[in-house]
C-alpha cells in the first residue's frame, strides 16, 4: 500500500485540523471532458463500466486535467438492481430504463441478494486497477446508491421528477417495500465492503430522489437504510451520506456513524451547520450550474461558499453532479479556487 501525498480528503472527514478544505466534483469522472467523450464513442456505457481498464482511465481523467483531492470511481448506482438479477438498459440521450419492474411479493423473492462478489467483481478489479494507477497522489472514493433511490428505479422503471409509482408502492404496500428496500441495504453493504477491500479509502452513499419524500417519510422509507449502510462499515472506511434535497434530515443523519453529510445548493452553509452542531464533515454545496457563469464570478462564488462553511470539517464540492455541458477551464477554475483560498 503506497501512503497517500495527499490524504486532505481523509483528514477532513476524520475532523483533522486542515490547511485547506479538499475538493473534488460529483460526476467528476465523465461527460464534461473531451477524452470521455472520445472513450464514449468507441464503447457503450455498459462497456466503459465493466471493463477494469476503461473505468480507470475514466476515472483518473479529472485527477490529471482538473487537479481534484480525490478519485471517484467510474461506475453506475444500477450495478447494483443488475446484480439482483434485474435488467438495466441505458441509451444514450435518454438514461436508464428498466424493462421488467417490481411489483410483488414474488418480484420480490425472486431477487438475488447473495454473490456480489463474483457479479460485481468488475467494480472490485477496477477500484485495484485505479488504486494501484494513483499510486497515492489523492485517495481513491467507491459509491453506491442509497436503497430509497434504487427502490425508486425498480419500481419506476426509469427516471422521474416525481416518482409517484415508487411513492404509492411505499404508501400502499408498506411491507413489500420495507422488504425491498432490506434486500437492497444487505447486498449494498456487501457491495461497499468489497469495495473497501479492493482500495476504496472512502465511500459515498447516493441517495438522489430522497428529496421526492416528506420529512417524516424520509424517516421511515430512507433513514434507517442509510444509517444501517453507515453502521455497517464504520470499521471498514469512512462513509458520506448524500441525501438530495432532504435538509431536514440532517440533524439526525449528524448523529449517525457517518464521517460526512453531502448536501445541496437549497440549504445554506449556515443552516447545514446549525443543525448538525458542527459535530460532522459537511460537504457540498456549490450549484453545478453556476460552474455556467462567467471564471471570476465562479471563483468569487467559491470564496463565499468556503467562508460561510469554514476551511475545518468540510469538503468543498457541488451540491449535485457537475453537468455535461460545462467547460472544463470552468471545472477547473472551481477546483483551483478552492486551492487558492485564503481565509479573510
Amino acid at each position: 500500500m503506497s501512503t497517500l501525498k495527499n490524504d486532505l480528503l481523509l483528514r477532513a472527514l476524520r475532523g483533522e485540523i486542515v490547511e485547506r478544505p479538499p475538493v473534488w466534483m460529483m460526476r467528476q469522472a465523465g461527460r464534461y471532458l473531451p477524452d470521455y467523450l472520445k472513450l464514449k464513442a468507441k464503447y457503450d456505457f455498459f462497456a466503459r463500466v465493466q471493463t477494469p481498464e476503461l473505468a480507470t482511465a475514466i476515472t483518473l481523467q479529472p485527477v490529471d486535467q482538473v487537479g481534484v483531492d480525490a478519485a471517484i470511481i467510474f461506475s453506475d448506482i444500477l450495478v447494483i438492481p443488475q446484480a439482483m438479477g434485474v435488467e438495466v438498459l441505458m441509451e444514450e440521450g435518454k438514461g436508464p430504463s428498466l424493462p421488467k419492474i417490481i411489483q410483488t411479493q414474488q418480484d420480490i423473492d425472486a431477487l438475488i441478494t447473495e454473490g456480489a462478489e463474483e457479479s460485481l467483481k468488475y467494480v472490485y478489479d477496477a477500484l485495484s486497477l485505479t488504486k494501484k494507477e494513483l499510486n497515492g497522489r489523492v485517495p481513491l472514493i467507491g459509491f453506491a446508491g442509497a436503497p430509497w433511490t434504487i427502490l425508486c428505479y425498480m419500481v419506476e422503471g426509469k427516471g422521474s421528477k416525481t416518482w409517484d409509482k415508487a411513492k404509492q408502492f411505499a404508501y400502499t404496500q408498506p411491507a413489500l417495500a420495507h422488504q425491498l428496500l432490506q434486500k437492497i441495504t444487505n447486498i449494498t453493504i456487501q457491495y461497499l465492503k468489497l469495495q473497501a477491500k479492493a482500495g476504496a479509502d472512502t465511500v459515498q452513499v447516493f441517495d438522489s430522489w430522497a428529496g421526492s419524500l416528506s420529512p417524516a417519510d424520509f424517516k421511515t422509507y430512507a433513514q434507517p437504510y442509510l444509517i444501517q449502510i453507515a453502521d455497517a462499515l464504520k470499521d471498514d472506511v469512512p462513509v458520506i451520506l448524500f441525501p438530495k434535497g432532504s435538509w431536514y434530515a440532517l440533524k439526525d443523519l449528524s448523529e449517525s456513524s457517518a464521517a460526512g453529510l453531502g448536501i445541496d445548493w437549497c440549504v445554506s452553509p449556515q443552516m447545514a451547520r446549525e443543525l448538525t452542531g458542527n459535530k460532522i464533515t459537511l460537504q457540498g454545496n456549490f450549484d453545478p450550474s453556476m460552474l455556467l457563469a462567467p471564471i471570476p464570478d465562479i471563483k468569487k462564488a467559491v470564496t463565499e461558499m468556503i467562508d460561510a462553511f469554514g476551511t475545518q470539517r468540510y469538503i468543498a464540492n457541488l451540491g449535485h453532479g457537475i453537468t455535461p455541458n460545462v467547460p472544463v477551464d470552468h471545472a477547473r477554475a472551481f477546483v483551483d479556487a478552492v486551492k487558492e483560498y485564503r481565509p479573510r
